[in-house]
């Protein structure tokens, strides 16, 4: 059977950073092909792209993952019913939380009641506001919301970003979504060592010439690194959840420009690390996701005439051939997006074109293969 697979590669260069840090502060690392890489979990940059949503579709269209979900609940059960106390609709929150099995309401002072999950709950805010009319419904009604209405609005109207990463809800796991969308962790195609900061900082009200010394003295651990990025897109299965031809291309469209402009946070404010990839290319298959890695199982090492991004994108360019032609895969697409003469290499394997006019290509695709006007 014929499938829609979208195949996202990245080559990005950041300057000395801690991009994702272990329980110790360290920037996290991996060991391939032998030797230490720096790593960048796939979860720290599905963050950055969930965050990167809000300013490329409207937030009608996305979730909401919280734990404190009587607060959010309440809240619209205020803006329906403008009438309501603030201690009315806490408890009615509540009680539809507590009905539907998913969290334990917690009396507070008085009468008034707040419900948290004992976990992260990922609802789309359509869901969230389905709920809430539903509730304030049944309230009026003299009625409580049982827990098979709650599942039934809970398990539609899913917004993007749960169609795209997925949702886990141990109490209710019929409805779960499954992710249409796999991030790999983020690693360089070269060895690499953590190094220290040592840095001071001097209090500004310490005017006495005598008094020597910092007021504060600490390290940062940090590294810099060519980073290869790979997600996969299951347009089939994103077009199942959504159930919309258009809110799957959106949904697409949204991702890409995420995934390639997006950059996790840590430390940010010391390193600075902000960049953009120094090459992008996307692939469209039929058949099954396709992650190039191995073109950088052997490491990198940059030499006096070559340095890590040219050499990363000869590698990809060479090992992207060496593997379609081997299992006879032949991608329906291909776009590539490329900055200077490092990357050049990689224009070959794609039609070479802007990110936006990437995005446009890729979302006319997804539109043809559900049958919808490019």
């Amino acid at each position: 059977m014929s499938r829609t697979i979208i195949d996202v590669y990245v080559l990005q260069s950041v300057p000395p950073s801690n991009l994702n840090r272990d329980d110790t502060g360290s920037p996290k690392t991996a060991i391939y092909g032998g030797v230490r890489r720096a790593r960048v979990s796939s979860q720290a940059w599905k963050r950055a792209v969930r965050l990167a949503f809000p300013t490329l579709v409207d937030r009608s269209e996305l979730g909401e993952r919280t734990k404190r979900v009587g607060e959010s609940l309440a809240a619209r059960l205020k803006a329906l019913d403008p009438s309501l106390s603030d201690e009315a609709a806490s408890v009615l929150a509540a009680d539809a939380f507590a009905a539907s099995g998913l969290a334990k309401a917690e009396k507070k002072k008085g009468d008034v009641r707040d419900v948290e999950s004992g976990y992260l709950l990922f609802l789309s805010r359509r869901q969230l506001d389905n709920i809430a009319a539903a509730t304030l419904e049944a309230h009026r009604a003299g009625e409580a919301l049982d827990k098979s209405r709650f599942k039934a609005l809970a398990n539609t109207d899913h917004s993007i970003d749960i169609a795209l990463f997925g949702r886990m809800v141990a109490d209710m796991a019929d409805i779960n979504v499954d992710a249409a969308c796999q991030v790999a962790h983020a690693i360089s195609v070269h060895a690499v060592d953590n190094e220290f900061d040592y840095f001071t900082a001097v209090d500004d009200r310490k005017a006495d010439a005598s008094e020597t010394g910092a007021g504060m003295i600490g390290t940062v651990e940090f590294n810099s690194s060519t980073l290869y990025r790979y997600a996969t897109l299951d347009v089939d299965a994103l077009h199942r959840t959504l159930g919309d031809g258009n809110a799957t291309r959106s949904a697409v469209e949204a991702f890409l420009t995420a995934f390639v402009r997006s950059m996790p946070t840590g430390k940010q404010n010391t390193f600075a690390h902000r960049t953009l990839p120094d090459a992008v290319l996307v692939r469209m298959r039929d058949s099954q996701p396709i992650n190039l890695v191995g073109a950088f199982e052997t490491p990198i090492r940059e030499t006096h005439t070559a340095g890590r991004v040219e050499l990363a994108a000869a590698a990809l360019a060479k090992h992207t051939v060496a593997v379609e032609n081997a299992f006879g895969e032949r991608p329906t697409a291909s776009w590539v997006t490329q900055v200077g003469e490092k990357t050049a290499v990689l224009a070959d394997l794609g039609k070479a074109v802007s990110l936006g006019e990437l995005v446009n290509g890729v979302g006319e695709h997804v539109a043809l293969a559900l049958g919808q006007p490019a």
